[in-house]
């Protein structure tokens, strides 16, 4: 004979007001001396027992039973809310796009306990015909920390995007460089603009965009000290950026840049038009490039302003050009003109030829004036 299950142990039954099998399993009391009951339902015996094991294997492994419709989304989402407390509002931004655009869309239906490598393998590689490396690099981190973050709180025993890898992505636009007849074109047309002493500056000292959107008045001197021993010409300190916290990319990317001749004089102007042009309106930042109101510039705007600025110039396009390509002009100007590439890398801050953007090297003193001289060459102002 079978033996008879004793009282509490649990069972198999029909529930008609949900028209589910129920299959319970009792495991015990808890602190408060309440029976610890875990249950699995399903419109069949077999289903209902598979989930009851299911369940009975999540709490065996120290797993909350998460809600069956706890998703891909509702993790990103729980993410996005509380996972980034502290960060910089721009990779805030930059992730909540990419969670909104691509993740959610893609795989956020998915349940998350069923959620499989291969459904991320698939994903990405589909991702990867249309998006960069470097943006399929963004979306397996922004998923693969919510999902660490769902683990972490028992809602799924593993992490499956950290067994994938990130394919190859589509070819992003390659940077390109100003020849010298473009760069004399560029400058002409600009000659009207606001974004003229920006442009001189960046395309004359190679400093990034981010750094001259940085730059304060006080770290400009345009007279230097002749008298000195040795003499220290007009330089710009290229010591902030824009990045969180003020800094530049890296401690080594500060350095200090004898100014060409054209950007003294330039910078003198432009200081001049900008004491002329402040109204009641303006708020004094101290800033070298600012608004109309003395407010820091957006990189959007930058962009906007400089393509209009440049709209005019013979044989370029202005669509195709951004201010960040007159710092690789300026490289290759350098290059071309007999500038030794090692004096080179030490102008835009880096630590060897070979590596452009990963290696810095910190030069501060004495200032490098070999840019300086070499751009009052090339553009042979008296």
């Amino acid at each position: 004979m079978t033996k008879r299950r004793s009282r509490g142990d649990g069972g198999l039954h029909w529930d008609d007001k949900r028209q589910r099998w129920i299959a319970t399993a009792s495991l015990g009391y808890d602190p408060s001396g309440k029976r610890i009951v875990k249950r699995g339902s399903g419109k069949t015996k077999t289903e209902a027992k598979n989930k009851l094991k299911e369940v009975l294997r999540d709490y065996e492994d120290g797993l909350a039973i998460a809600p069956a419709d706890y998703t891909v989304e509702r993790a990103v989402n729980d993410w996005l809310a509380y996972g980034l407390n502290g960060r910089d509002p721009v990779t805030v931004k930059t992730c909540t796009i990419l969670c909104r655009t691509h993740i959610i869309p893609g795989l956020g239906a998915r349940r998350l306990r069923d959620l499989s490598a291969e459904d991320v393998d698939k994903w990405l590689a589909t991702k990867a015909k249309t998006l960069s490396t470097r943006t399929l690099q963004g979306l397996h981190g922004c998923l693969n920390r919510a999902i660490k973050r769902a683990m972490a709180r028992d809602k799924v025993k593993r992490n499956v995007v950290a067994l994938c890898s990130v394919p190859k992505g589509k070819e992003g636009r390659p940077s390109k460089a100003l020849t010298f007849a473009q760069a004399e074109a560029v400058l002409k047309a600009a000659e009207s603009s606001r974004m003229y002493a920006y442009i001189v500056l960046s395309l004359l000292t190679g400093a990034r965009t981010e750094e001259l959107r940085a730059l304060t008045w006080d770290h400009v001197d345009l007279d230097g000290d002749p008298d000195a021993s040795p003499s220290i010409p007009p330089h710009v300190a290229v010591w902030r950026s824009v990045r969180a916290g003020g800094d530049t990319k890296t401690r080594k990317s500060r350095r200090t840049l004898a100014l060409p001749k054209r950007c003294v004089d330039l910078l003198r102007q432009h200081r001049e038009a900008q004491q002329r042009e402040q109204g009641d309106a303006w708020s004094e930042s101290g800033l070298v490039f600012a608004s109309t109101t003395g407010k820091p510039l957006d990189a959007a705007n930058v962009r906007r302003d400089f393509r209009n600025a440049i709209k005019d110039a013979e044989d370029v396009d202005s669509r195709e050009w951004t201010p960040r390509e007159l710092r690789h002009s300026f490289v290759s100007l350098l290059s071309d003109n007999g500038i030794p590439l090692e004096e080179i890398s030490r102008l835009v801050g880096h630590s060897s030829t070979a590596v452009t953007e990963a290696v810095y090297r910190k030069q501060i003193r004495p200032v490098l004036q070999g840019g300086a001289t070499a751009m009052d060459r090339i553009f042979q102002n008296e």
